[in-house]
C-alpha cells in the first residue's frame, strides 16, 4: 500500500509538472528568441547611429561599436561589406533592409545558416545608403535555452522527490492505523476479545476501528453469557441428578421392590430437571417477565416437594413459614424458583440440621428467609463472588441468585452470619 501511493503521487506530480513545464518551455524558448532579436535590433541601431554620426560630420566610418558577441558589419548600396564581421557579400537580410523601409516599421531580421540576423539601415545625407548588419550564432540561444530547459528539468525532479517523500509520509500515517486495525481484527479472530483499533484521527479507519470494538464487546458479553450458562445449568442441575441416581441406584440394590416407585420417583425428577432447564434458558433469554402477581403459595410447595426428600435422606426436616397476608409481588416465577433452590441447596451441602423457608412483610416487600442450624457463613466477603474454575467451593449459585434477584428490581443478602440466614427482598406490585 505504501509503495503504491508513492507511485501514484510521484506520477501525478510527474503529470502535473509535464502539464505545466512544457507550455512554460515553449514559452521561454519564444522569449528568449524575442530578447535575443530585440538585443540584436539594439546593438545595430546603436552601430547605425554611431556610423550616421561619423559621416555626419564628415568622417568616414571606422568604427561601430556594439557588444562583442553580437558580430557587426557595415554594407554598402551593392551589397559589399565595407567595415566589420561578416559574409564578404549582403544576405537576404540586408537587402531587404537597404530598400527604404516605412517609417516606423521595426528592424528587419531572420535566420542564415546558423545565425539570426538583423539589419537596419543607415540614416545620413553625406552619401550613397548604407547598412549595419548585427548577427550572433542561434547556439548561444539554444545554450541559454537549454540552462533553463536544465534547471526546470531540476525543479520537476526536486518537485517528484519532495512528492514522493510527502507521500511516503502520508501513506505511513495511512498505512499503520489500518495495519494496527488489521492486528486487532485478527486478535479478535482469535478470540480475544480485547482487541481495539487504533484512533488515527482519520474518520474512517476510527469508524472502523469502532465498529471493531463494538463488534468484540458484543461478543465478548454473548460469549460470557454462553459461559455464564453452562455454569448455571451444570450448578443448578447437579443436585436433581444426583438424588435421580440415588434414587435409581437405591432401587438396583433391592432387586425385590417394586420398581414403580423408583420409576415414578425418576419421572419426578426428570420432569424437575426439565423445568429447571427451561427456566434457566427463559432466564436466559431474559423471556421470563410477564407481569402477572407471583403464586407464592405455588412456589413454596414446589420448594417442599422439591427438598424435603433429600433433606430427610439425612435426616433433615424443610419448614415453610408463611404470614397470613404477605405482599404481593410481579417477580418471576422462574426467577424465584432458582434462587430458592440454590439457597436451599447451599443449605443442604454446607448447612445442617432444621431448614427454615419463611415468607413474610419486610416493610411492604416480600422477603423469602432461608435459614438453617449449621456452623454459619465462613467467608461472608466472598459469598455473591463468581469464582474462577479450581478455586474451593463452587462459587456460582449465589452469584446466579444475586443476578437475579437483581434483574426482578429486588435484593439478595446474608442477613446472617451464623446460623447462616439468606434473605431475598422483592418489591411489591406497582
Amino acid at each position: 500500500m505504501r509503495r503504491r501511493i508513492a507511485r501514484l503521487a510521484v506520477l501525478v506530480a510527474t503529470i502535473a509538472v509535464a502539464l505545466f513545464a512544457v507550455p512554460l518551455a515553449v514559452a521561454v524558448a519564444a522569449y528568449l528568441l524575442a530578447d535575443e532579436r530585440a538585443e540584436l535590433a539594439r546593438a545595430a541601431d546603436v552601430a547605425a547611429i554611431t556610423a550616421g554620426a561619423q559621416l555626419g560630420v564628415g568622417n568616414p566610418v571606422t568604427t561601430l561599436g556594439g557588444p562583442p558577441q553580437v558580430a557587426l558589419a557595415l554594407y554598402d548600396a551593392a551589397g559589399n561589406r565595407l567595415l566589420g564581421s561578416g559574409p564578404p557579400r549582403a544576405d537576404e537580410v540586408v537587402r531587404a533592409a537597404a530598400v527604404a523601409p516605412p517609417a516606423g516599421a521595426p528592424p528587419v531580421d531572420g535566420t542564415v545558416g546558423d545565425e539570426l540576423v538583423v539589419a537596419v539601415p543607415v540614416d545620413h545625407d553625406s552619401g550613397p545608403a548604407l547598412t549595419v548588419r548585427a548577427a550572433t550564432s542561434r547556439w548561444d540561444i539554444y545554450t541559454r535555452v537549454g540552462l533553463v530547459g536544465l534547471g526546470m528539468i531540476l525543479l520537476a525532479v526536486t518537485a517528484a522527490a519532495v512528492a514522493w517523500w510527502l507521500a511516503r509520509r502520508l501513506a505511513q500515517g495511512l498505512a499503520r492505523p489500518l495495519e494496527e486495525l488489521s492486528l486487532a481484527a485478527r486478535r479478535l479472530g482469535r478470540g480475544d476479545f480485547s482487541a481495539r483499533g487504533p484512533v488515527s484521527g482519520v474518520a474512517e479507519i476510527d469508524g472502523v476501528s469502532a465498529a471493531l470494538a463494538d463488534t468484540a464487546t458484543r461478543l465478548d458479553a454473548a460469549l460470557a453469557r454462553e459461559r455464564a450458562f453452562s455454569a448455571d445449568a451444570s450448578h443448578q442441575l447437579r443436585t436433581p441428578l444426583a438424588g435421580l441416581r440415588l434414587g435409581l441406584e437405591a432401587a438396583l440394590e433391592d432387586p425385590g421392590s417394586d420398581p414403580r416407585a423408583a420409576l415414578s420417583a425418576a419421572v419426578a425428577a426428570t420432569d424437575r430437571l426439565e423445568e429447571i432447564v427451561e427456566d434457566l434458558l427463559a432466564l436466559a433469554r431474559d423471556t421470563h417477565r410477564t407481569g402477572e402477581t407471583l403464586d407464592l403459595d405455588a412456589v413454596l410447595t414446589a420448594a417442599g416437594e422439591a427438598w424435603r426428600p433429600g433433606l430427610a435422606r439425612h435426616g433433615r426436616r424443610l419448614t415453610l413459614c408463611r404470614d397470613t397476608d404477605p405482599p404481593v409481588t410481579t417477580a418471576s416465577p422462574r426467577a424465584v424458583r432458582q434462587i430458592l433452590d440454590v439457597l436451599l441447596d447451599n443449605a443442604v451441602v454446607h448447612g445442617a440440621g432444621e431448614v427454615v423457608l419463611t415468607a413474610r412483610d419486610a416493610s411492604g416487600a416480600l422477603a423469602l428467609v432461608v435459614r438453617d442450624e449449621g456452623a454459619g457463613v465462613v467467608d461472608p466477603g466472598a459469598l455473591f463472588t463468581r469464582r474462577a474454575p479450581g478455586s474451593p467451593g463452587h462459587g456460582i449459585g449465589l452469584a446466579l441468585a444475586r443476578s437475579l434477584a437483581e434483574a426482578e428490581g429486588g435484593r439478595l443478602q446474608a442477613s446472617a452470619d451464623r446460623p447462616a440466614t439468606f434473605t431475598l427482598l422483592l418489591p411489591p406490585a406497582g
